[in-house]
């Protein structure tokens, strides 16, 4: 294997000594009961009922449709305002995100019926946030919804970020729940099995206050990578960010948030917020349109295949395929049925 040459401030050393949970191989270190204690411990986060719906500049004039928690929603601006609701309309149940806007109200398609920020009937905008990178929309419980629910906040909770960055993000759907989303980053070993085209060595060398501590070399080349500390910590229960603590591009965050669409089906949005402290960085921003689609496409390649991680999970999980050492429960014969081989 060729000697891997690293790039980027120096790091501080590593720990003398790890503690056992990070000792051995990978395949031991990762160990599913400890990251499903670690998921458990997410879930039970409070999140104010809100979740991302998709990147601030994703939601313009136009009306768009999204589904979150089963409910069909519309998403619109009026002038640079964001505004969610429900996407029936309350006249005959014309989707609204076929219509269009004019001055801030969403016109109906079917008959002209105009709907701003104020109820109407049963129609009743909901609570909207543009957090600068991204949309979140907060769904309160319907009367009768069973369960036990999050207290709704004014806002949502945000993970601390950079004062100056390059922002992309990236939206993506999948056959999952969030919570395979969050599992899929709760477990970090993965990566230089999985994505050895982007992460050339990967070290967990820290657990503590529900934060992991990552050393890892992010290849440029087969020889060459940049290598940086980094922390996973879970500020809500869909939400996992990792941030840069050491080495190159200190400060900068990803923010992967899961979002479940309706039963089975998740959206996975992740906003990367890349800065540093090199003096060009400020000219590289006013550069961001041309940057931005590379980052958009690092970001993208990886949750292919990531996301085929968490659907995978997801099956094993409902039972839609054995897991080791299991059979899948085949259907027995309805009487009368017959089931002999060429029948």
């Amino acid at each position: 294997m060729p000697k891997l040459k690293t790039l980027g401030h120096p790091l501080s050393a590593l720990p003398a000594e790890l503690p056992p949970e990070l000792r051995g191989p990978d395949w031991v270190q990762a160990n599913p009961h400890r990251i499903e204690r670690e998921l458990r411990t997410a879930l039970a986060l409070p999140s104010g009922g809100w979740y991302v719906l998709d990147a601030s500049r994703s939601i313009g004039s136009r009306p768009r449709r999204y589904w979150v928690e089963g409910r069909e929603l519309v998403a619109w601006r009026a002038n640079r305002e964001i505004r969610v609701a429900p996407n029936a309309c309350p006249h005959m149940g014309a989707s609204l995100a076929d219509g269009l806007v004019r001055d801030g109200r969403i016109v109906c398609p079917w008959h002209g019926l105009e709907l701003g920020s104020d109820r109407h009937g049963a129609w009743c905008p909901l609570a909207a946030h543009d957090d600068g990178v991204l949309c979140w929309v907060r769904v309160d419980p319907l009367p009768g919804d069973a369960g036990e629910h999050d207290p709704p906040t004014p806002r949502p909770v945000l993970s601390a970020r950079p004062d100056t960055f390059i922002d992309s993000v990236m939206r993506m759907e999948a056959d999952c729940e969030p919570r395979d989303v969050i599992a899929n980053r709760l477990d970090p070993w993965h990566g230089v099995y999985y994505h050895p085209h982007t992460f050339k060595r990967l070290k967990v060398i820290g657990v503590e206050g529900g934060r992991l501590l990552v050393r890892v070399v992010y290849g440029i080349t087969d020889r060459l990578g940049i290598e940086v500390d980094a922390t996973f910590h879970c500020p809500d229960p869909r939400t996992i960010t990792m941030t840069i603590v050491g080495g190159e591009g200190t400060g900068s965050v990803v923010e992967t948030h899961a979002t479940p669409l309706r039963e089975g089906r998740s959206a996975i949005v992740e906003a990367t917020l890349a800065t540093s402290e090199r003096p060009g960085f400020r000219r590289a921003i006013r550069a961001a349109g041309l940057i931005r689609p590379f980052i958009l496409r690092s970001q993208r390649k990886l949750w292919v295949e990531d996301a085929a991680y968490a659907e995978r999970r997801y099956a094993l999980r409902s039972g839609r395929v054995p897991a080791a050492g299991r059979a899948l429960k085949m259907p027995s014969a309805t009487a009368g049925e017959r089931t002999e081989p060429g029948n």
